[in-house]
């Protein structure tokens, strides 16, 4: 089913839209009990905004992450050593500021995955988006291209865990396809996040690209991403994981029980792409060759490791940092998407209502790809 076709089956009138709608606010740092569904105002437009009905929207790490307040400088335990209630609510309360040395605003609304359909503008110059089927970039450069300071949506303003949202129109990509609504949600923050990544690693044909936490939502996608450019791609994931992992597209698996090293060697590989840092980081370390890079955007088995300078310095390496994402990023998944070039990774979809569950088996890391929540318009 073609993109028009999509959108012919479910055409949303304005005109229809109640003065409130249905989403999950977060409240505060804590456990699931801070997750609130309830009858909320439906966003009020701006200059420059859209409102977008939400047809799908993602789960991610980064959403429980901030609602247990692990982006505090104060927590130093992995993400996986919070998995019960009672932890939960302890590293919320020792997590005051929330956020890397800054207060999250709560109360508000998580979600930092968005398909949906654009159904009113503020600008006349951006009604020309209504009814069509969009993707949100969910990091916004927030004062141009030259820098790299960035917000959020769904950390820094209201996101995308309710029927509707407000956004910045320049922040909607059109998207032509025959995915589902569910599929496309599973594409935002994990496929974006990865793509940066091989992007400012320069990933390129021939290269040996090491990823660890790859059964991950941004990991699978860096398989994927690094695999387009021609790489040779090396996958580190739970044993049972690892054949799925083949069929999207890796050369070579390793379970993350093994000594990476005994199997690769020293100065075996040219990139790292590392989601997961903690105990395991020397190793990826060592792992690369004279010249080679390492490239993180989170750090799921702990924020702190060690690193030996002489292996930094002494080989050439680079190591980079990745949270704001480049200009071409969002472009270019849109055009991997509409060419066929990637497959979504959809593990399974709930209703919104149902949030905690979702967060509940997220959390046990037994899917391969993304869960996706589904507001209810009716």
């Amino acid at each position: 089913m073609k993109n028009e076709e999509i959108l012919k089956k479910n055409r949303f009138d304005i005109s229809d839209c109640k003065e409130t709608m249905k989403a999950v606010v977060t409240t505060g740092n804590g456990g699931y009990e801070k997750l609130d569904y309830r009858d909320v105002p439906v966003p009020t437009l701006g200059p420059g905004e859209v409102l977008i009905q939400v047809l799908a929207a993602g789960v991610n790490n980064t959403e429980i992450n901030t609602r247990l307040g692990w982006y505090s400088s104060k927590v130093t335990t992995s993400t996986t050593s919070l998995d019960s209630e009672e932890k939960e609510k302890k590293a919320a309360e020792e997590s005051a500021d929330g956020g890397w040395n800054k207060a999250t605003p709560f109360p508000f609304i998580q979600g930092t995955d968005c398909c949906g359909r654009v159904v009113a503008a503020f600008s006349e110059n951006d009604k020309k988006l209504i009814n069509k089927r969009v993707l949100v970039r969910p990091c916004m450069r927030s004062q141009g291209w030259d820098s790299l300071e960035n917000i959020w949506m769904a950390s820094d303003f209201d996101g995308a865990f309710a029927q509707f949202v407000k956004v910045p129109a320049e922040e909607v990509f059109p998207v032509d396809c025959d995915w589902s609504d569910s599929e496309l949600g599973t594409i935002p923050c994990a496929y974006g996040t990865a793509e940066n990544m091989i992007h400012r690693a320069k990933v390129k044909k021939g290269d040996r690209v090491l990823i660890a936490g790859a059964s991950g939502g941004v990991g699978s996608a860096a398989v994927q991403l690094a695999k387009r450019r021609g790489a040779t791609v090396i996958a580190i994931a739970g044993k049972t994981k690892l054949e799925k992992l083949l069929e999207i597209g890796a050369d070579k698996v390793i379970s993350r029980d093994d000594d990476v090293l005994e199997i690769l060697g020293e100065k075996s590989v040219n990139v790292v792409v590392d989601n997961v840092a903690g105990a395991n980081f020397p190793r990826m370390i060592k792992a690369l060759k004279r010249g080679g890079k390492f490239v993180s955007s989170g750090a799921i088995a702990g924020p702190l490791v060690e690193l030996d300078m002489r292996d930094f310095y002494l080989k050439d390496l680079t190591l980079i940092g990745c949270t704001a994402w480049d200009e071409p990023v969002f472009p270019n998944l849109i055009s991997y998407i509409e060419k066929g070039e990637i497959k979504p990774l959809l593990a399974k979809t709930f209703t919104l209502e149902n949030i905690v569950e979702a967060q509940k088996e997220f959390a046990l890391k037994k899917h391969v790809g993304k869960f996706v929540l589904v507001p209810d318009h009716q």
